[in-house]
């Protein structure tokens, strides 16, 4: 039977078993939005950005395990999308974006809403195609969700001019697919393992260093079993939070710029390091000249070989699936293992760096924003999604909200996309309904995707806002009091809106929060009673709050700015 294109478009969104699209419709993709309308298998959510659209997806995949769909027009609802697709790129979380074109014989001609889609997201995406034969337009789609999905993960582009979706064609899904020039190794080599095993019996000084490969390889389960065995310190990156529980006492906490004052010793003066699904990027390691004076010893596990001695010089390196591999590890243990003794040497040393108790902070007059991070914690038993955007209240997020599952912490690690929060709310609700759902914003991020707001509205999501406002922007403040001399410049948020009547103009709840004593109440009040509802909360906080501990730029791991020294 033939389909037209538009048509082969939703029935491979249908095989792939998708339960949402998020996007927006427009004059290229119009064919694609008739054939979502007589079907109701495929769900559409209408966002009111397209970059809402791609972030909601990347959410709904990262709390999920399944790729995200986004769907957008050509010209302006493509270039809409670039920042959410580089998020997720430099995230590595699967994702598929289709994007309308202008027709075929446009192309190139400078037509009304037409851009170089496969040019502009090259550079950040895993992969992309431009569909230029109808009778390619289904395996090009089965290939765009195994490229997503497989391997390292990340975002593809599937670019279909709108000819293509009225053309017709007979429907033939592959089953497979298969790449000559792309393959993935998941399996590690056997004889880097044992090597590994060899260098983690000798460790005196070992701990074992993880990231968002762990989350994305759904490797928690696996990384905690080897963690005991071993009786190693775990610390988490900011993308690996809730690979390994925070609760439990062999975690010393995030690790890197804000990072807990052991993390970093740990990871600094260690004589091994187990890397699983980490990078050392320029956040977690700081100054690389100074994480390399001190002799070590590295094994780093990653899917991706071109992460592995791009900015630390690795001992054992092993490429392949983090779960594959730490079940090669396990097995090998379960041979005979033995700790060297020193090792509880090393945790007294830990423990006396535990000790500084460097998150430590006084509550005052003011409302602290680790305060409320707490009071989050506590009233949501530790079991929330909690997605955040990109500034202090991000890192106070990570600091104070202990994750003890993996897929709980949703934010933009990598790239820094402020305007994640409210979006990632959304996509995270659809992918689990029924979830405690809080965004922890700023003042400032939140106003960059605030109009969704009234998506919430029309698809009933109470995400909960919790919004940490000091009426500035306030990393930027903290840099520019701690580095520059204290000139102020850009970073005040003035003439904000009233919030409570902004969320209730959308048809929401709205509270401002003022008092200590007031904020539990708030939050006890919005996830009780308002538990159906979206409720937009503005904590009135500490203008003066920073977050510590600090490693400035270009300064060494172990060169932290503690909120006692100043």
């Amino acid at each position: 039977m033939m389909i037209s294109g538009a048509e082969i478009v939703i029935r491979c969104l249908q095989e792939e078993k998708v339960e949402y699209v998020f996007g927006y419709p427009g004059g290229s993709v119009l064919h694609i939005y008739d054939a979502l309308f007589k079907q109701d298998q495929v769900k559409h959510i209408l966002v009111r950005h397209e970059q809402a659209a791609v972030h909601a997806a990347d959410a709904f995949s990262r709390s999920s395990q399944k790729v995200g769909v986004a769907l957008v027009t050509s010209g302006p609802g493509v270039t809409n999308t670039v920042t959410g697709i580089a998020t997720a790129y430099m995230d590595s979380i699967p994702m598929v974006v289709i994007t309308g074109q202008v027709p075929t014989q446009y192309i190139g001609q400078d037509a009304f809403q037409e851009c170089d889609t496969v040019g502009i997201t090259r550079p950040c995406v895993k992969h992309n195609f431009l569909v230029k034969d109808v009778k390619d337009l289904a395996s090009t789609i089965k290939k765009a969700f195994h490229i997503a999905s497989t391997g390292r993960p990340g975002p593809v582009v599937v670019d279909v001019p709108k000819d293509i979706t009225a053309q017709m064609c007979e429907f033939d899904y592959p089953k497979t697919v298969h790449m000559r020039s792309y393959n993935p190794v998941v399996k590690g080599h056997l004889g880097q393992i044992k090597k590994a095993v060899q260098i983690l019996q000798e460790a005196k000084r070992p701990i074992i260093y993880t990231g968002g490969g762990v989350i994305l390889s759904d490797a928690a389960e696996k990384l905690t079993q080897l963690a005991r065995k071993l009786d190693f310190p775990v610390t988490n990156t900011l993308m690996g939070l809730g690979g390994y529980p925070a609760t439990d006492r062999q975690f010393v906490g995030m690790l890197g710029m804000h990072g807990t004052f052991e993390a970093n010793n740990a990871m600094h003066y260690a004589d091994v390091i187990l890397a699983i699904g980490a990078r050392f990027d320029d956040r977690v390691i700081g100054n690389p000249d100074h994480f390399g004076s001190e002799k070590r010893r590295v094994i780093h596990i990653d899917i991706d070989p071109s992460s592995i001695s791009k900015r630390v010089k690795v001992d054992v390196p092993i490429v392949g699936n983090v779960p594959d591999v730490l079940d090669e590890i396990l097995k090998l243990l379960d041979g005979g293992f033995k700790t060297d003794p020193e090792v509880s040497d090393w945790w007294k040393q830990i423990e006396e760096w535990r000790g500084r108790d460097s998150l430590r902070y006084k509550q005052a007059e003011h409302i602290m924003p680790q305060y409320v991070v707490e009071k989050l914690y506590e009233v949501t038993g530790g079991d929330a999604f909690i997605t955040s955007d990109v500034g202090q209240h991000q890192m106070f997020a990570a600091q104070y909200y202990k994750f003890n599952k993996p897929r709980r912490w949703i934010n933009s690690g990598g790239l820094g996309t402020m305007g994640v929060g409210l979006p990632y709310g959304m996509g995270v609700l659809l992918a689990n309904p029924g979830a405690q759902v809080a965004c922890v914003t700023g003042e400032g991020s939140i106003q960059m995707c605030i109009q969704e707001m009234s998506t919430c509205k029309q698809y009933e999501l109470p995400v909960k806002i919790i919004n940490l406002n000091n009426g500035m922007l306030g990393m930027v403040r903290q840099w520019q009091e701690m580095f520059y001399s204290k000139r102020y410049s850009q970073s005040y948020v003035t003439s904000l809106p009233d919030f409570v009547k902004l969320a209730e103009a959308y048809g929401h709840v709205g509270m401002r929060i003022e008092k200590p004593e007031d904020v539990e109440p708030a939050l006890r009040k919005a996830f009780t009673e308002h538990k159906n509802d979206l409720v937009f909360m503005d904590f009135i906080i500490d203008p003066g709050a920073n977050v510590f501990p600090m490693v400035a730029a270009g300064k060494g791991l172990t060169e932290m700015i503690l909120a006692e020294d100043l």
